[in-house]
């Protein structure tokens, strides 16, 4: 399966999952290719750390120019492609081939317009296609405080949209995150106990159901 990990808008996190990911489906043993889309090249910084350091499992990475040549990634399980708006005909050609699109959307009315303008530009890109992708979104870099009710109103505004499936599985603003990215390491491989690794568990869960059976 073919999952893009995209936005319209900078700063959603989609390096951070795309690369948690990778690393998590490769402990569940799935032969797992990163493409890394995006000219800020942050996966690709974040994974030579992980091989300098010599953490495994190693991630397995391309760049965009192998979604140009879909057929080559048929021989794996899972491919998953970070791509953003700075390469515009990479992130459409990344719609055309994909078989999922993974929204990361942070709690504020910006994400949400930029949002909509993204599931505008799919369905775009894909009205000739007999097969459109699956989009979900979810709430990344959520509120932590109980008081503060920004990623609840972003949940509900998400909810509302059409042509897109709302996971309700939310990833917090932690330092977590930032930390274990900036180690090469996968949340859940620093912290196997922190409240970041439950809460990456638990989404993981939803978008992979079938890696779990």
């Amino acid at each position: 399966m073919i999952t893009v990990i995209g936005s319209l808008k900078g700063g959603s996190g989609k390096s951070t999952i795309a690369f948690n990911l990778a690393i998590w489906l490769a402990y569940a043993r799935r032969n797992v290719l990163a493409i890394d889309a995006d000219p800020q090249a942050t996966l690709t910084d974040v994974v030579e750390v992980r091989e300098e350091e010599g953490f495994e499992p190693p991630v397995r990475l391309a760049h965009k120019e192998q979604l140009w040549y879909p057929e080559r990634l048929s021989g794996y399980d899972e491919v998953l492609v970070d791509v953003g708006t700075a390469d515009l005909e990479s992130l459409k050609q990344a719609i055309r081939v994909a078989d999922r699109i993974v929204i990361p959307v942070p709690p504020s009315q910006a994400d949400i317009w930029s949002t909509q303008r993204f599931l505008r530009l799919i369905d775009v890109v894909s009205q000739n296609r007999n097969d459109p992708p699956r989009v979900v979104a979810f709430i990344n870099r959520g509120d932590t405080h109980h008081a503060v009710r920004e990623s609840d109103e972003a949940a509900a505004a998400l909810v509302s949209l059409p042509g897109v499936e709302f996971i309700k599985q939310r990833l917090a603003q932690r330092t977590a995150f930032r930390r274990s990215f900036s180690e090469g390491l996968a949340v859940f491989e620093m912290e196997p106990r922190s409240k970041a690794a439950q809460e990456w568990n638990a989404l993981a869960a939803v978008l992979y159901p079938e890696v779990l059976r």
